[in-house]
């Protein structure tokens, strides 16, 4: 289990599969992942269980629900995805915010919380994340990170930013 000074982060259960519904139903949620498009109740199972198959490999893999300490309310999910860019299989960290929770610094607290993560227990010595360009929230989380722009690919027809991390010696 991770958590934060006010996230309690972890796998996602089948009771949480309509949360999931929710975040991949909004649009303004779902505008700047894969092909932007929301995604119907099938849909959701389907990227469910495909993420389920990334802990099946290593259980600090896939996207895990944040849960507000105070609240107890689902507020997004973030995580670690394993991402094939240029040939090459790089560890992404994820991070959706349901709208109502946009602006407080949740996706920058979880996006550190997995940074450790991949680079204390998952041994890797970079990380990425893949973003669209006018998604400037999601860039300035990278930048907090520490992470730069390191290239520009094609995902779904769009150009999409790859930041990266490397791990710093010890």
């Amino acid at each position: 289990m991770i958590g934060t000074n006010r996230l309690f982060i972890r796998p996602y259960t089948n009771d949480d599969l309509s949360f999931l519904e929710s975040l991949l139903s909004d649009p303004q949620v779902i505008r700047y992942i894969g092909n932007g498009k929301p995604r119907t109740k099938q849909g959701a199972q389907l990227f469910f269980n495909w993420n389920l198959t990334h802990r099946k490999d290593n259980a600090q893999l896939g996207l895990q629900v944040l849960i507000d300490r105070e609240t107890g309310e689902k507020i997004g999910h973030a995580g670690l995805v394993p991402q094939e860019v240029d040939g090459v299989t790089e560890l992404e960290i994820g991070y959706w915010i349901a709208p109502a929770f946009w602006g407080k610094g949740y996706a920058t607290e979880a996006a550190f919380a997995f940074k450790d993560v991949a680079f204390e227990q998952c041994n890797v010595t970079r990380i990425i994340a893949l973003i669209y360009p006018d998604n400037l929230a999601s860039r300035r989380v990278a930048d907090k990170l520490g992470m730069r722009m390191w290239k520009s690919i094609e995902r779904h027809e769009k150009e999409v930013l790859v930041y990266a991390k490397e791990k710093t010696p010890s």
